[in-house]
């Protein structure tokens, strides 16, 4: 008998992060055309959106459930269904003076991040952002982490989207199944503590995982001493966003021509921001090997629940102290592949389920610097994704931040595109323009150098002719 849908350890410890200041929500800003959501006088026809998105709901079971806190003693909350989703309060339109640009989106992102999710109700909401220029429309969709992790976001915004202009069909709705009662709530608790002494019963592969971890984290502990730097403080409740927008293929190209990964490139680009914001605070990077701290997710239960099964983090060393952008992104890569042999698990449960632990790994959290900088790379959908006829031309994952990890990356693959995008600490990063001015710097170097040592040296020298004969 399978049992109750629970919070696993993990799940506990981004609620808890909430609590401790660091609201985990994750997310996707979106440009679509127009299409049928405007109508003849160029308005945003909000009701319709609604409607639209009510259509696809049904694909997306968890954005019609709530979290229940069973009482003391009978286990960890659990996903149960809400009796009914009022979309009024989920879907909402904040339109924006035409004809708006990129910074004006981000702006009103940056303000809409901010707000809490009222727990009484699914946790998740979208924003229409009418008014971009040409007619375009902005789109944020915000679920809290619990929801989903970044490839299971993923999943649920293709979910709510169609693959095809005239739309898909989705699943036939059904009624709210009724909670689940303080017997069955006791029977699952029982279960899982069952469970729990099962696994003891077997120490073989118990002491197994617990020396695999010991192996991960002392190859982390190897390298996460470096020096503080301006970016050393705790992460507080204001964000600063900026995205980047590139098309996929250049960047895939120069890396394979290096001999390297798109992820690769993104590390690499990552760190010729950091550098550049470093510099430019007048701080030493000679030595300096900062750590991008990224989540490895193997594999993905289902889109329903937009969970994973299996995951873990990384911890690579950034080097900053290089300047020629190839060399950084060899070191980069041979480093990234040896951190790969000794991924970290994530917490997934025991202590992690004791409240009290919980609170004593946030306090550590305030005060362990683990890593500079997040980074996440979410691959996309190859081919376009409408709502409602309208297509989106433009996707950029949005990230979270904790502990004192101020400066957080996402990249998201969709439709031949790179988008990426820029999360900062408020007041850690206000200069978060020469972050994202360097990592954009950074990306376009490799690029070069790759076409440059791709280009054939006859082309090169038949050129050289041609000038000289016309001088």
């Amino acid at each position: 008998m399978a049992g109750l849908d629970r919070l696993s350890g993990s799940d506990l410890l981004m609620l808890q992060s909430g609590e401790a200041g660091w609201p985990m929500h994750i997310g996707v800003v979106a440009v679509l055309d127009g299409g049928a959501l405007v109508d003849a006088d160029g308005r945003f026809r909000i009701e319709a959106a609604r409607q639209a998105v009510g259509r696809r709901l049904c694909r997306v079971p968890r954005f019609h459930q709530v979290l229940r806190v069973p009482p003391r003693l009978l286990g960890p909350p659990v996903w149960v269904d809400a009796p009914a989703v009022d979309l009024a309060r989920h879907v909402h339109v904040r339109p924006l003076a035409p004809p708006a640009g990129t910074a004006r989106l981000v702006h009103v992102v940056e303000e809409l991040w901010s707000g809490r999710f009222d727990p009484a109700r699914p946790l998740w909401e979208m924003w229409f952002l009418p008014g971009l220029a040409g007619g375009r429309i902005g789109l944020l969709l915000k679920v809290h982490h619990v929801v989903a992790d970044g490839v299971g976001g993923m999943a649920l915004l293709g979910a709510l989207l169609d693959r095809d202009v005239t739309g898909e069909p989705g699943p036939v709705d059904r009624p709210p199944a009724a909670p689940p009662s303080t017997s069955a709530l006791l029977r699952d608790q029982l279960r899982r503590l069952r469970g729990s002494a099962s696994a003891l019963a077997h120490p073989v592969a118990l002491v197994g995982g617990m020396n695999r971890t010991w192996l991960a984290l002392r190859e982390f502990d190897a390298v996460r001493r470096v020096p503080p730097t301006s970016l050393d403080r705790v992460v507080g409740p204001g964000r600063r966003i900026r995205v980047v927008d590139g098309r996929l293929d250049p960047v895939r190209d120069a890396a394979h021509a290096h001999g390297a990964t798109v992820n690769d490139m993104l590390l690499a680009a990552v760190a010729g921001g950091l550098r550049a914001l470093l510099l430019s605070r007048g701080e030493d990077v000679h030595d300096l090997q900062p750590l991008a701290y990224e989540p490895v997710t193997l594999l993905l239960r289902r889109a329903a629940a937009a969970r994973p099964d299996e995951g873990g983090m990384i911890f690579v060393p950034l080097p900053l102290g290089v300047d020629d952008p190839v060399e950084r992104l060899r070191r980069v890569s041979a480093a990234a592949a040896d951190c790969k042999r000794h991924v970290l698990p994530a917490p997934a449960g025991g202590p992690n389920s004791i409240r009290l632990v919980r609170r004593l790994m946030m306090r550590v959290a305030a005060r362990q610097r683990w890593a500079d900088v997040y980074v996440a790379n979410v691959p996309g959908p190859r081919t376009p994704l409408y709502l409602d006829g309208a297509q989106v031309r433009e996707l950029y994952p949005v990230v979270p931040l904790a502990g004192r990890t101020p400066v957080g990356v996402g990249a998201l693959s969709y439709a031949g595109r790179l988008g990426i995008t820029v999360v900062a600490d408020r007041d850690a990063c206000p200069d978060i323009e020469i972050f994202t001015d360097g990592l954009r710097a950074a990306l376009a170097e490799l690029e070069h150098a790759a076409s440059r040592a791709a280009r054939p040296p006859d082309t090169v020298t038949a050129a050289g002719r041609e000038r000289r004969a016309h001088t």
